[in-house]
């Protein structure tokens, strides 16, 4: 390889448009999910405190969410459900009334060519808070599966485009392909969030979806950080129960598993921004630390550069806008 004098690396970064030209890695709104928290509460947009910009909100702010993503070239939303009650076994979340299966029906009504994709859990509607059912003070794998079936063909019967299981609970992709497959919705793509970590940047999402678990934590069913082969096993599992979209989350710390997860899938790979990076940008920009414009475009880039295809973010709207530039 030549060097220094020949090579110059510097001739290639000498003006924003030069940059641009050999730019190796591209980001547009169209790589982006907007999630969206839904209440059942009537004509409500509540600011989460410790997620500035984003709200809990009624159906109908949902819905103008929805129009406006699509209005910058974001092509879907994904939705988190806060249920007027919670019960053990999380009741609302595969009633035919339940506040997302509501939300979906709306959207898919008033909203042309957006992509709807539901959130498929049961911890923002359990009375514990957990991600299955409880007995004896643990969650019981594969009497959860048999919920998270009925949960997806709920979703399906609403009108979702795409659902996305967030329980790590193992056999959980199959249960639902064989429960929508039943349920004559073949045609219903799973996005798996197949490497979920234990994680302490889910904190602030914890309070926008009220959903923290009651006793105990979630560690005997989601991922340790100190695992990365494990994500790939998890990824590659679930592919062969069906997947079609696997997830890894959160992103920004987990940069390495991602591009792990891309070289050993062939299938989609989504990442996802979640509320601690989100928040740590906005409240250190409050601060003065750092330039929240340019700290959210290196983020957003560096987690398309290690190889997802997709972003979940919740700075899908402001990003969208700047790229639009």
């Amino acid at each position: 390889m030549a060097v220094y004098p020949i090579h110059r690396g510097r001739r290639i970064r000498s003006s924003k448009q030069v940059r641009s030209l050999v730019a190796e890695t591209q980001l547009a709104p169209g790589d982006l999910i907007y999630p969206l928290f839904v209440t059942h509460e009537k004509h409500l947009q509540k600011e989460i405190p410790s997620m500035p910009g984003c709200y809990q909100e009624s159906i109908d702010y949902i819905v103008a969410d929805a129009e406006e993503a699509k209005s910058l070239g974001i092509p879907a939303v994904i939705l988190f459900g806060i249920p007027k009650t919670k019960d053990a076994t999380g009741s609302d979340a595969y009633g035919e009334t339940g506040v997302v299966q509501e939300a979906i029906r709306e959207i898919k009504k008033r909203v042309s060519d957006i992509l709807v994709i539901a959130d498929l859990c049961m911890c923002e509607y359990t009375s514990h808070g957990h991600c299955g059912i409880v007995e004896g003070g643990e969650v019981d794998n594969d009497k959860t599966l048999g919920y998270l079936g009925q949960i997806a063909v709920a979703q399906a019967k609403a009108g979702v485009d795409i659902v996305a299981p967030s329980g790590m609970m193992d056999g959980m992709v199959q249960a639902i392909r064989k429960a929508l497959d039943r349920g004559d919705f073949a045609d219903i793509p799973i996005m798996s969030y197949s490497s979920k970590y234990a994680s302490s940047f889910y904190g602030p999402f914890r309070d926008a979806a009220e959903s923290s678990p009651q006793f105990g934590d979630r560690r005997s069913y989601q991922m340790d950080y100190r695992n990365a082969r494990e994500a790939v096993r998890e990824a590659m599992t679930d592919a062969e129960e069906g997947a079609d979209i696997v997830m890894v989350k959160p992103a920004l710390s987990y940069l390495d598993v991602i591009y792990r997860v891309r070289q050993a899938t062939g299938l989609p790979v989504a990442a996802y921004n979640v509320s601690g990076e989100y928040s740590m940008i906005k409240a250190a920009s409050r601060l003065g630390w750092l330039d929240e414009k340019s700290a959210m475009m290196e983020v957003l880039y560096s987690i398309k550069r290690a190889g997802a295809d997709m972003i979940l973010t919740y700075f899908a709207k402001q990003a969208a806008k700047e790229l639009g530039k």
